[in-house]
C-alpha cells in the first residue's frame, strides 16, 4: 500500500529544461490514456508512477505543466475536465431548420421506461461528475453532484423524484475514504430513505472508495487529519481521495453497476425504435428543415 506523510512544501533543486520536457511527456502520456481527467487525478498517477512528490509543491507544479501544455497547445483542452464551473444559457435556434438538425442528431429514447427499477449515480464531488458523466450519459442514468454535504433543499428535490416514481430505486454513492467523506454518504442515504418513507424502497451502495479497494489497487492513502470532528468514530488512520482511483477504473466500475439492471433484450428493441424513429426525424429535415 503507498502511504503518504501530510503534505509539506518541499523544494528542492530547480529542474532542467530537459527533466521538465521528460516530466510533462509523461504526463501527456497518462491524460491521452484516460482522458477526460481532473487535474488533481493526472497528480495522483504522477506519483504512482515516481514522476512526482505527492506533496504540495508537487501538485503545484503538475497544476502549472498542465496549464502551460494547454496554453502552447500541445495538450487538448478537452482532454481535462472540471466540472465546477459551468455556463448556464438557453437553448436557442437560428431557424427552423436548424432546430429539426439538432432533433434529429440528438434524439435518444429513455432506456429505463419499461424497466423494473430506477438507477442514479451520486457523486461527492464536482470536478469529477465530467469523467464519469460518458458512462451516465450512455446509460441514461442521472448523475448527481453531492459537493460533498448535499444541502436539504437537493436532497428532498431528490426524494421527490424518486418517490413519484414509485419504483424501487438503486443509488451508487462515490466519495473519499475519510471520516467527512464517509459520513456525508451515509447523510445522504439517512435523508433519502428518510423523507422518501414506504413511496418507494431504496438500496443504497457506496461503491467508491471502500477499504478493498484501496488494498486491492494500492491506492496511495494519506493519513486521516486528526482535525476532523468525526475522524475519532471513523477506524482507520488512513484516508483516501477519490481522485486516487484511475479514471478507466472509476468509468468501469460505474458502467459495470449500471449494467447489471439493463435488460439486453429490451435493449435491443429500444435502439431499433429509436433508429427508426431518428430515420423518420431525418427524414423530416431533409423535407421541412433545409
Amino acid at each position: 500500500m503507498n502511504v503518504y506523510p501530510t503534505s509539506q512544501i518541499k523544494r528542492g533543486p530547480r529542474a532542467t529544461k530537459a527533466e521538465v520536457e521528460s516530466r510533462r511527456a509523461a504526463l501527456f502520456s497518462i491524460v491521452q490514456q484516460h482522458r477526460p481527467m481532473t487535474v488533481r487525478q493526472v497528480f495522483y498517477q504522477a506519483t504512482v508512477r515516481g514522476i512526482i512528490d505527492k506533496t504540495e509543491h508537487g501538485y503545484l507544479k503538475i497544476q502549472d505543466d498542465l496549464t502551460k501544455m494547454r496554453r502552447a497547445g500541445t495538450l487538448p483542452y478537452g482532454w481535462l475536465t472540471d466540472s465546477t464551473r459551468m455556463q448556464r444559457s438557453p437553448t436557442t435556434y437560428d431557424d427552423l431548420g436548424q432546430f429539426m438538425r439538432t432533433a434529429a442528431a440528438l434524439y435518444r429514447r429513455s432506456l429505463w421506461t419499461d424497466a423494473n427499477c430506477q438507477v442514479e449515480v451520486w457523486i461527492e464531488k464536482d470536478a469529477l461528475a465530467g469523467v464519469v458523466y460518458p458512462v451516465t450519459q450512455k446509460w441514461d442514468v442521472p448523475l448527481m453532484s453531492a459537493r460533498g454535504y448535499a444541502s436539504l433543499s437537493f436532497l428532498h428535490s431528490a426524494a421527490e423524484d424518486i418517490a413519484n416514481d414509485g419504483r424501487p430505486a438503486f443509488i451508487y454513492h462515490l466519495g473519499d475514504y475519510d471520516p467527512s467523506g464517509v459520513n456525508a454518504a451515509a447523510k445522504i442515504e439517512e435523508t433519502l430513505r428518510d423523507m422518501v418513507g414506504d413511496r418507494a424502497a431504496i438500496r443504497f451502495d457506496r461503491i467508491a472508495v471502500t477499504p478493498d479497494q484501496i488494498e486491492l489497487l494500492d491506492l496511495p492513502t494519506r493519513p486521516t487529519k486528526k482535525t476532523d470532528s468525526r475522524a475519532k468514530g471513523f477506524g482507520s488512520e488512513l484516508s483516501v481521495e477519490l481522485d486516487a482511483i484511475e479514471p478507466d477504473m472509476l468509468r468501469a466500475l460505474v458502467d459495470q453497476k449500471i449494467r447489471r439492471h439493463v435488460d439486453e433484450d429490451q435493449l435491443k428493441v429500444i435502439e431499433a425504435a429509436e433508429e427508426s424513429e431518428r430515420n423518420f426525424l431525418r427524414t423530416w429535415r431533409d423535407q421541412y428543415g433545409k
